[in-house]
């Protein structure tokens, strides 16, 4: 699929050959991407784009339901697959996204193992945080970031 011509990351380690950031991404997603693409225990990764298709229905704060698609999809050397929302600012409907996103997790897993799939996870990652942390493998991060667990 195309992208609008802007800064990239060729990556190693995702399907796609260039991770393309969302234009209000202010270098977060791009700094995050190179982080994934570099961790030790990241097997491989891909961007979210609306062209994957990957969403999730979700109850907005103000009652009215609404589509999430969260920023990353992530499969560790151990096999389990994390569904990464990284933010660069707060917003109003983060809580009920994360909540959803639990959810999902947790329903996913549970289908999952019963054909011996992997386990889902997820997490939220924001731009101060990770700036202040550094870390170095998506281990790192999980026992850093615990925001909606």
């Amino acid at each position: 699929f195309r992208t609008e011509p802007r800064e990239y990351l060729p990556a190693k380690r995702s399907i796609f050959n260039r991770i393309v950031p969302e234009a209000t991404g202010g270098g977060f997603e791009l700094a995050f991407a190179h982080f994934l693409d570099h961790a030790a225990d990241v097997a491989a990764f891909a961007k979210n784009y609306l062209a994957v298709g990957f969403k999730i229905d979700y109850v907005r704060a103000d009652g009215d339901l609404a589509h999430y698609i969260p920023d990353f999809l992530v499969k560790t050397t151990d096999g389990t697959v994390w569904i990464i929302e990284t933010k660069g600012r707060v917003e109003l409907d983060l809580p009920h996204k994360m909540a959803r996103l639990k959810l999902w997790c947790e329903d996913a897993s549970a289908a999952s193992r019963a054909d011996g799939g992997p386990v889902y996870r997820f997490l939220y990652v924001d731009q101060e945080g990770f700036e202040a942390h550094k870390p170095k493998a998506l281990a790192d991060l999980a026992a850093s970031f615990r925001d909606y667990q």
